[in-house]
Order: C-alpha cells, then structure tokens, then sequence
C-alpha cells in the first residue's frame, strides 16, 4: 500500500533527523506528482520533563518526491501539547 510506505518513509527519516513521530494527521498527493505529509513531534522531550513543564508539540510539513523519499520539511507550529486547538 502507497500511503503505508509514504508514512514508514516519514517516520524513518524523523527518527534519524529530528525526533520520533508523535502522530501522521496527514498524506496528500502534492501537485507536482509528490505527496504532502504533516506530522506531529515532541519536542525536546527530557528537556520539558527535566523541567517539570508540559511537552511542546511541533506540527512540520514534509514534501516527498514521486519516489516517496522525504526532499524538505519545515516546522509550520508550535504548542504545548495539553493546548486544545480551536
């Protein structure tokens, strides 16, 4: 299935680059024959528990070829994650 191997690639690559995926709210197909994925992490995680503060939760933007390899990504948001959305 295209969308699982889409999201394994994803979360291969954040565990390597940045932090472990919390949760993949997200895959589109992009318009120039790639995908979009969003994906939630947590940031700085012994840092927040070290300090007794609540996790932050980083929302990022991921691009992937037609070949579903990851070519960019950007943090979009950042929240405490206890912070209900509106």
């Amino acid at each position: 299935m295209e969308i699982k191997e889409i999201m394994n690639n994803v979360t291969d690559f954040f565990r390597e680059n940045v932090a472990p995926p919390h949760k993949i709210t997200s895959v589109e197909a992009a318009e120039e024959e790639g995908w979009r994925v969003t994906v939630e992490v947590i940031e700085e995680k012994e840092y927040m528990k070290k300090y007794a503060k609540d996790e932050m939760l980083g929302t990022y933007d991921v691009l992937l070829n037609k070949d579903k390899e990851v070519t960019s990504f950007k943090r979009q948001d950042i929240r405490f994650r206890s912070k209900i959305q509106g």
